[in-house]
């Protein structure tokens, strides 16, 4: 039987052709994803362990409990690792060197003003020379390192990001004012921090104190050890030398070890979204080796009878097809791995092309990937036929030989169409309930709603082909006559085949409908809440979020064309501790009440601006709601510096997105900020926007590479865009898996062609021409492409709307909206998909010879 199934394998290899094809593509996606994580995670691993080769103990600032990380008045940062605390651990036994740390954050200017780097990646660190005059963290590219005030040095992508060479003069902030010094030196790196977009930045040890701490003191102190120096014990010895609650020490093996799970738990996530859409694909594969086998053993009954008639079993025909079905996996599951190596190659590539920056590291093939590929392609193959071979073995010798095939059994239909009814009313039931949730914690019980819904609709698949084919068909019959009408008929001839092929494009539609029009009405709303509540032209804030000089901000109000200027800056506090309204947190933001009116929407529905302008604050009707105030309350608060205050409720306020939850007067607010800064500039100006105006609001800022200026269509782009960003990412994911649909509906067609040979040749006797076979053929593809393709989009819809409470809850302004436009292209898509699909098919039908395909069995 083995070799039969061999044979099998051999004989009909371009029947398998399209089945191999969706296995392979389904592997390649499985194994080009554990590779590409495995490689980058590799890779990563070694570029931080590079880092923590010398350090034997790392000491690390910290702050005492209640104190938070917030820089003082000053702008700077208060450690209690000084000079003396490095002499003290230096003189330990076993310890060589201490290297002190000091590290902050530069943003660069590039030759056209604009910042680089991505902001939160943007390093300074304090270069430290050894006696040689260098540091061999950093070794030099170019030039020397920076030794006195007016001297920086860059790392080498930095550098050239930035459009500058040793010698120039380099523009930069760290935290508002823009400075400039001297480029001495240029640095190598394989930092991933810097690698992956941001950039780096050194300045002397004195300078780097300077900008970022106070003289004498550091964030860091990295500690190397003689060879066969235990870190454990040298690690406790460091940590009785340290100040109380102010300071850590850690061993460098203890940092390794965290930093790999770090690393780990970063590739694991990503690893399992690019599974999840892999296990996609390959179940959309199911559905076509399923149908091919299906199709195979029908054609095959008459050589299933004989061997039946010679003494084969029921359980030897079932091994049979399970064999064949694991060669055919087993080999493309192997061509699929090698696909899969070039996948994760392009994939690591494109990503760095798009400013990723992975440290450069080999390809990692680990065994259990190998064996991992290899057996999923197998096993998924196997479990398709399975189902298959059970009927192969149910088949009886006369019966076989009397007909090729027999239709499925009404018994059999009805059980089907009551489990999925049963399925699918479960499914159902729990997405209407879905609907009424609105915490995004219930997302696992939509997950779950759509799969039982997604169950649901496979299983019914054959009972809604026939209304829906049927439906299509009266189209096809008015406008294509005869071959309208056979396609429509070819197409009802076998429903579970249809349904089969059907649901493969049904799948990848309905993930892909629910993802657009989740994304398109989360779009929408996003869209509403940036500008919703704003009237200003322009917001100015910085990029990493340090906040805008009070008196420079003043400055901006001065410029000419300037109407308002509203400045916007905020505390946090609590309310009255225990059960009931008045319990829970909020935000307080600080403005000018004479002109945050002119710069936002702003709606009072209780009191007045004036009890507020009092020193009262200005409450939200949602968050007046939440805690039960009125205006005219008074409330108790204690803010984040745990100073206490009674505040009066002056007004009500309709909900505003610019606003929040609360505002009061700057003279409230300055009294518990550890330092004035301004988080954001609302500026309304008297002749809308232009580029000048622009310029002239970055030269009253100091013209820092920190400044983020944006009007309101950039507010909306922004915000926006992270979803189009989501939406389209889950398009190329999904890709894969409508490819392999795509693939199905070839399959589906081939094989028919091939089991109507005799048909087909008939009515090429009576009269129906080549071009009429080639109609009929195309029509029937379209036929069952646009059947998946509705059921897809119909499904994709309705899991969006029952899932759109859970998105709302983060969208306040959120209701589900058709984008009519793509989902019309998505039709177009499944017709195109239907035309192309039957070419092969198609052609190969109609080049059959009429006496041969007569005569054929």
């Amino acid at each position: 039987m083995f070799t039969t199934a061999l044979r099998n394998v051999l004989a009909h290899k371009a029947r398998l052709l399209m089945t191999a094809l969706a296995v392979l593509l389904g592997v390649a996606f499985v194994a080009g994803t554990l590779i590409f994580s495995d490689s980058v995670g590799e890779a990563i691993k070694n570029a931080s362990a590079k880092n923590l080769k010398d350090v034997a103990v790392s000491v690390q600032a910290t702050s005492p409990p209640g104190a938070g990380p917030e820089p003082a008045k000053d702008g700077k940062r208060a450690t209690a690792l000084d000079q003396r605390l490095a002499d003290r651990i230096r003189a330990l036994p076993g310890v060589t060197w201490v290297r002190s740390d000091v590290t902050g954050e530069a943003t660069l200017a590039g030759r056209d003003g604009e910042p680089i780097g991505n902001g939160w990646q943007n390093l300074a660190v304090n270069y430290q020379p050894d006696a040689d005059g260098k540091d061999r963290r950093y070794p030099l590219a170019q030039g020397r390192g920076p030794a006195s005030g007016g001297e920086i040095a860059l790392a080498e992508t930095t550098a050239k990001a930035a459009g500058v060479h040793v010698g120039d003069t380099v523009r930069f902030a760290t935290d508002g004012p823009v400075l400039t010094k001297k480029l001495v030196g240029i640095v190598a790196t394989d930092d991933p921090a810097v690698t992956a977009g941001g950039s780096l930045a050194l300045f002397d040890t004195a300078t780097a104190q300077k900008l970022y701490l106070h003289p004498g003191q550091f964030d860091e102190l990295v500690v190397a050890a003689a060879p066969g120096t235990d870190q454990q014990a040298l690690t406790a010895k460091v940590r009785a030398l340290l100040p109380a609650e102010r300071a850590e020490a850690k061993s460098g093996s203890a940092l390794a070890a965290e930093q790999a799970r770090r690393i780990a738990e970063q590739n694991s996530a990503l690893s399992k979204t690019l599974l999840t859409f892999a296990g996609i694909a390959l179940f959309v594969g199911v559905f076509i080796i399923a149908n091919t086998f299906t199709m195979l053993i029908s054609q095959r009954s008459r050589e299933i009878a004989l061997l039946r008639a010679v003494g084969a079993s029921r359980r030897q025909v079932v091994r049979s097809v399970l064999v064949e079905a694991a060669l055919l996996g087993l080999v493309s599951s192997v061509v699929g791995f090698a696909l899969g190596a070039g996948i994760a190659v392009g994939l690591r590539a494109a990503l760095d092309a798009n400013g990723a920056g992975f440290p450069d590291g080999p390809v990692v093939i680990s065994p259990t990937t190998v064996l991992a590929s290899l057996a999923v392609g197998v096993l998924v193959t196997v479990l398709a036929a399975w189902l298959p071979s059970r009927k192969a073995a149910r088949i009886a010798p006369v019966e076989a030989l009397s007909t090729v095939e027999a239709p499925p059994t009404p018994r059999s239909l009805v059980l089907r169409n009551v489990l999925g009814a049963l399925v699918g009313g479960a499914g159902v039931a729990v997405m209407l309930w879905v609907s009424t949730l609105t915490s995004g914690d219930d997302l696992p019980i939509a997950m779950v709603g759509s799969m039982l819904t997604l169950t649901g609709a496979i299983i019914l698949a054959p009972l809604l082909s026939r209304p829906l084919v049927s439906l299509a068909g009266l189209v096809t019959s008015r406008f294509f006559g005869v071959s309208g009408k056979l396609a429509k008929e070819n197409a009802l001839r076998n429903p579970r085949r249809t349904a089969a092929t059907g649901s493969a494009l049904m799948i990848g539609l309905t993930l892909i409908t629910g993802m657009t029009v989740a994304g398109h009405s989360a779009q929408a709303a996003m869209d509403k809440m940036a500008g919703s509540g704003l009237t200003a032209d322009y917001q100015v804030q910085t990029t990493t979020y340090v906040g805008l000089d009070p008196k420079l901000s003043a400055k901006v109000a001065e410029i000419p064309g300037v109407a308002a200027m509203a400045p916007l800056r905020g505390t946090g506090f609590s309310t009255a501790a225990g059960p009931g309204p008045d319990s829970g947190f909020g935000f307080l933001r600080g403005t000018d009440m004479d002109q945050i009116g002119k710069v936002t929407k702003l709606t009072v529905v209780q009191g007045s601006l004036d009890a507020v302008k009092a020193g009262g604050i200005a409450v939200s009707e949602s968050g007046a709601k939440d805690h039960g105030w009125h205006a005219g309350d008074t409330v108790k608060v204690e803010f984040y510096d745990k100073k206490k205050a009674e505040l009066k409720v002056g007004a009500v306020y309709a909900d505003n997105e610019v606003l929040g939850a609360s505002f009061a007067p700057t003279s409230v607010v300055d009294p518990h900020l550890d330092r004035l800064r301004n988080d954001r500039l609302l500026v309304k100006t008297a002749n809308g926007t232009s580029p000048a105006l622009v310029k002239e609001i970055r030269k009253a800022l100091g013209d820092s590479p920190l400044l983020k200026i944006q009007d309101r269509d950039d507010l909306r782009k922004e915000t926006a865009g992270q979803i189009d960003t989501i939406v389209n990412m889950v398009y190329g994911l999904l890709g894969m898996a409508v490819i392999i649909a795509v693939v199905g509906v070839v399959n589906t067609l081939a094989m028919s062609v091939f089991e109507r040979t005799r048909e087909i040749g008939m009515l090429r006797a009576i009269g129906l021409a080549r071009s009429g076979i080639k109609q009929m053929v195309r029509l029937e593809s379209v036929v069952i492409s646009l059947f998946g393709a509705v059921l897809g989009m119909v499904l994709g819809v309705f899991l969006a709307w029952a899932g759109g409470s859970l998105v709302g809850s983060s969208f306040p302004n959120y209701e589900m909206l058709l984008p009519w436009g793509r989902l019309g292209l998505f039709l177009l898509i499944a017709l195109v998909v239907g035309v192309l699909a039957a070419v092969w098919p198609a052609r190969r039908a109609a080049r059959l010879n009429v006496l041969e395909s007569i005569g054929a069995q």
